[in-house]
């Protein structure tokens, strides 16, 4: 049988409107593993009559077979309540709901204990699924009425017994509250028994359900039944950063796995010196700065040297203590430390076939680029130089192949004489070539040549 509320009606709980928390046999949370169904009690004894019958959200009972039924898990049965009946499933039977009663100290000899009537008919279930239709549209109709009478509370979910006829609304408040007026707004307005009970932030979150910071279901809405005291010496313990952003769940709360490994960590501590203990040698008093309690390694630092950090075992630190209540002293931390040096190198293997995680560590020499940078064009309204052309004609033209040929050895430049080279004779004067100065002249002056074709071309006129 399929959940009425789902929107899927294939029994998965991808598509249930409560978050897999509708307590029929489509949703299998906090249920427990029965490693004894295959096996036969010894002596023929006569199976335990006691189940477990479970409701909407994880809420689990236990009830009394005296009819006999032959019931197992995941049959709906229609059980025993303070008024009326309720309509539950069965999740456990035989020697484990002993053993279960008796971790949540439930008395079995108990004449006055909740009973089954009877496994329930379809019309059973069809009242009970048509009342749990109208849970979603309630609730949000009772916030609106708690926000309006300023009541300081949260009305979390709404759960309605299995015959319609009494509807539990659960709350969570910080403060006790007084909602005398509030029962009879809701009396009034959904012509039902009403019953208020008061749960904690952890059983709230329970209830809802939601994904946690590690990508998982919450524990508390799965598989955890009972919620122990959380504080934050689980954290110091572990040396977790105390960020209360980080520690706390969804409930506000700090998290319920802080406690999961704390008693690992508790018995690795018991051979680490404690924290505050000072190592007193002939260079200084060093004091514990950070352990790594997986590799049993401390790091101790000298009053007044606190960057200089070195690292012993904790058999050398318990070494040292010993050595300092004889009052004696050790020459120093270093010779130590030096049993410890490790080298910080690490190679990485080349799974992926990826390209090589050092390859930026040694890098090659990189060739002299030229530089190619454009001419700039000309102005405006200038005219374009041949020097322009060349630039373009140098781009467009291919480049040229290497000479394979050696090169050749350059002639060597001619040597005019050189008239300093002869030996000075006091009181000579240097005589000067007219020719020289003129073609000097005519260098200096490029625009005397032009003067003079003018007047050339002046003169055949």
């Amino acid at each position: 049988m399929a959940c009425a509320s789902c929107s899927t009606k294939d029994g998965s709980t991808k598509g249930c409107k409560n978050n897999g928390t509708c307590g029929t046999d489509s949703c299998n949370k906090l249920t427990v593993f029965d490693w004894l169904s295959n096996m036969s009690l010894p002596g023929g004894e006569a199976p335990f009559s006691w189940v477990e019958v479970r409701y909407k959200n994880g809420r689990k009972e236990y009830y009394n077979n005296t009819e006999n039924l032959t019931l197992s898990i995941g049959d709906v049965v229609a059980t025993q309540a303070k008024a009326g009946h309720d309509i539950g499933m069965v999740t456990l039977t035989g020697e484990l709901v002993r053993v279960q009663m008796k971790r949540k100290n439930i008395p079995v000899n108990v004449e006055e204990g909740l009973k089954i009537y009877r496994k329930a008919s379809q019309k059973d279930i069809d009242i009970w699924q048509t009342a749990r239709e109208r849970e979603e549209a309630m609730k949000v109709k009772a916030r609106q009425f708690a926000i309006d009478l300023k009541l300081q509370m949260k009305i979390s979910d709404i759960e309605f017994q299995g015959d319609a006829s009494k509807a539990t609304f659960y709350y969570t408040a910080e403060d006790r509250v007084d909602f005398r007026e509030l029962i009879k707004v809701f009396a009034r307005e959904f012509r039902t028994r009403i019953e208020m009970k008061q749960v904690g932030f952890r059983q709230e979150a329970a209830r809802l359900g939601g994904i946690g910071s590690c990508g998982r279901e919450l524990c508390c809405s799965t598989w955890l039944t009972d919620f122990r005291s959380v504080s934050t010496s689980a954290a110091r313990y572990q040396q977790l950063s105390l960020n209360p952003q980080k520690l706390a769940g969804q409930c506000g709360k700090l998290k319920c796995c802080l406690n999961y490994e704390l008693d690992t960590y508790l018995d690795a501590l018991k051979s680490f010196p404690k924290s505050d203990v000072k190592l007193y040698t002939e260079k200084g008093t060093a004091v514990c700065q950070k352990t790594d309690i997986f590799k049993g390694h401390m790091w101790f630092a000298y009053e007044g040297e606190w960057m200089n950090w070195h690292k012993i075992t904790t058999e050398q630190a318990n070494e040292i203590i010993e050595i300092n209540k004889k009052k004696e002293k050790i020459t120093s931390l270093e010779e130590y430390a030096l049993d410890l040096v490790e080298d910080t190198k690490t190679e990485f293997e080349n799974v992926v076939g990826q390209d090589s995680l050092t390859r930026f560590d040694n890098p090659k020499p990189h060739k002299k680029r030229r530089n190619n940078r454009r001419k700039k064009g000309p102005a405006q309204g200038q005219k374009n130089t041949g020097g322009d052309n060349k630039a373009t004609s140098r781009k467009n033209t291919p480049p040229a192949t290497k000479n394979t040929e050696p090169k050749k050895p350059k002639p060597k430049p001619r040597q005019r004489p050189n008239q300093s080279n002869k030996p000075k004779v006091e009181g000579e004067v240097k005589k000067q070539n007219p020719n020289q100065n003129r073609k000097r002249n005519q260098r200096r002056k490029p625009g005397n040549n032009q003067n003079k074709s003018q007047n050339t071309k002046n003169a055949e006129k």
